[in-house]
């Protein structure tokens, strides 16, 4: 019986010594929203085990970040490449995650010739349209039961909440937004639709596209959530902001989802605010400080800045269905060639080497009730 109970202590003593296994993102915010992520074509096909780890611990739900766009799976009239998708999806699949689409109409990554004749002359509005839905047909049908929910358009306002004069809308109008709409939900009528895009913090911007979500809602189209690109700088938008767009969408009818997550810690050219592609500045050491590793100074201020914004997304997340990091880890991130190519940057929650901020990530989790 002494043998027992000194061989109990002993087990006890072990097992209580060893250190709990760490939660993951979705595991911290289970009870709040799904947490997502963008992957590129190497990490959905990866055989590395610390990027299979790192998605399948941390992430319920995946976005494509640009493997599904209009010139990787559609880069001639004749011709799709489902590669990538078909691959992405699987593995969505087989990690029982949210899986969302992105995206089917764009003004950007669309090649040349869809908005062309074969005599290089600009298709007619009724022309442009049906090609637009003949791919949505092909793409989305593709998926069909198996893409939770599609960034149907991107990116088709100005800042001051006009309609972007872009291809699409110089040829067909605003009808090209509505028509994206319903032939997505023609082709999978269980699928969610969402429109996306950058500085929905602005109150112009949101208004216009809050004002015409609801005139297609009222013609009886379907649009399920406004997609707040969280682009964010550590010190823009202000947090009165960002949550004023999440409570005027939530206002309108609308689900809010954050779309594409991530703090830039570098500096920036004045002129550089929001998430334009053509938008591109010389490189130069004054907007590279970091080129060696970030200051602890610098990883606190993303710290105190994640920890800010998460906490205006838990005071609303009756309102918040999805927050989706734009990218893994630090070295694959957009913001090393935006708005400054070949930077040195430190947006994400996981570093250049895959492995977490564990400074930054347990101040987030602190403001989980």
């Amino acid at each position: 019986m002494l043998q027992k109970s000194i061989l109990f202590v002993l087990l006890t003593l072990i097992f209580s010594s060893q250190k709990p296994k760490s939660e993951g993102l979705k595991d911290i915010f289970s009870d709040s929203y799904h947490i997502g992520v963008a992957l590129n074509s190497r990490q959905v096909d990866s055989s590395d085990p610390k990027v299979k780890s790192l998605i399948e611990k941390n992430f319920n739900s995946l976005s494509p970040e640009n493997g599904l766009k209009w010139q990787l799976v559609h880069p001639e009239l004749n011709r799709y490449d489902f590669e990538f998708g078909d691959k992405y999806v699987a593995l969505g699949e087989r990690l029982d995650s949210f899986i969302i689409g992105h995206c089917l109409v764009w003004d950007q990554q669309v090649p040349n010739w869809v908005f062309e004749n074969e005599g290089k002359e600009m298709l007619d509005k009724e022309a442009l349209l049906a090609r637009m839905e003949d791919h949505i047909e092909t793409v989305a049908g593709r998926y069909k039961g198996k893409i939770d929910g599609w960034d149907v358009v991107n990116e088709a306002f100005n800042e001051d909440g006009s309609f972007r004069e872009s291809k699409w809308f110089n040829v067909a109008g605003k009808d090209f937004i509505k028509t994206a709409f319903r032939k997505a939900h023609e082709v999978d009528p269980d699928a969610e639709l969402y429109y996306n895009d950058y500085n929905v913090w602005k109150a112009s911007k949101r208004k216009g596209i809050l004002d015409f979500a609801k005139e297609m809602v009222a013609e009886g189209i379907q649009v399920d959530a406004i997609g707040m690109q969280g682009h964010y700088q550590l010190d823009s938008p202000t947090l009165e902001e960002i949550e004023q767009g999440i409570i005027d969408i939530h206002e309108a009818g609308f689900k809010v989802m954050i779309t594409e997550l991530d703090v830039d810690v570098l500096p920036r050219p004045r002129r550089a605010e929001g998430a334009d592609l053509n938008m591109n500045f010389a490189n130069s050491d004054e907007y590279n400080p970091y080129k060696e590793g970030i200051t602890p100074e610098a990883e606190a201020q993303l710290a105190a800045r994640y920890t800010e914004i998460f906490g205006i997304y838990e005071k609303h997340k009756d309102k918040i269905t999805r927050v989706t990091f734009w990218g893994l880890s630090d070295r694959t991130s957009w913001l090393n060639n935006f708005p400054v190519r070949g930077r040195t940057n430190y947006p994400l929650l996981f570093d250049r080497n895959l492995e977490p901020k564990n400074v930054v990530i347990e101040k987030v989790a602190s403001v989980v009730k």
